[in-house]
């Protein structure tokens, strides 16, 4: 329970970092939308999403994935406002998977510091990855290092889910707004036109564990890189 709690806490407050990071952006290129609308803040509550936040989590739990994805209510901009009118919504966009990547990056070279024998960092790693959390908290018991080394894992982990996850390019993701910059006008029109259907190709595909054998490789390259 103790470790669901962790991860849970740790999953809302990085979509959280996630949805700032947007606004943060558009701040700076000169939209104050999200700041007028107070979302520039890291009060958990203002970026609660009802299906990003709740819904698709305990689908993906009850789907029997190791691991569950959960994004915050997008944090709304004016791309009209923005200076850089032809780079900046992919920039906008671009700066939610960064913060979660940069999440990695911190906590990952933090976990490399850590003073744990490389045994003993394997050991944690793959008692975790067995969903034996009371295996995980037996060998966390006593040990402030085994427990930091677990939690950086978490984070690292669920950071690098969200990186992954959220640069898939399928509406409503950053990623479709990334590859929206790089489309010609006949195929932006196409993608205006369906873009309203993209969540419920996004259900789709993680309902049959397509999104699952994408990132899962994803994800590892990025771990392996610090555990």
């Amino acid at each position: 329970m103790m470790l669901t709690v962790f991860l849970i806490a740790v999953l809302i407050m990085s979509a959280v970092l996630h949805e700032v990071a947007h606004g943060y952006v558009a701040f700076r290129l000169g939209d104050n939308t999200a700041k007028d609308l107070g979302r520039l803040t890291l009060n958990p509550l203002k970026h609660l999403d009802p299906i990003g936040s709740v819904l698709l989590p305990v689908l993906m739990i009850f789907s029997g994935l190791r691991f569950f994805i959960a994004w915050a209510k997008p944090v709304p901009f004016n791309p009209f406002n923005l200076r850089d009118a032809i780079n900046g919504p992919m920039k906008v966009a671009l700066a939610g998977p960064l913060t979660n990547l940069a999440l990695v990056i911190i906590f990952g070279v933090l976990a490399l510091l850590l003073p744990v024998g490389l045994d003993q960092k394997f050991l944690l790693v793959q008692t975790y990855l067995s969903g034996d959390n009371n295996a995980v908290l037996a060998l966390m018991a006593g040990s402030l290092l085994n427990s930091l080394y677990v939690m950086t894992f978490i984070i690292c982990l669920i950071n690098g889910a969200l990186f992954a996850f959220n640069l898939i390019p399928v509406p409503p993701l950053d990623g479709s707004k990334v590859l929206l910059r790089f489309l010609p006008s006949s195929s932006q029109e196409f993608f205006y036109r369906y873009e309203t259907y993209g969540f419920f190709v996004l259900i789709f595909l993680l309902w049959f564990g397509v999104i699952d054998i994408i990132l899962m490789p994803i994800i590892s390259v990025i771990l392996s890189v610090f555990f």
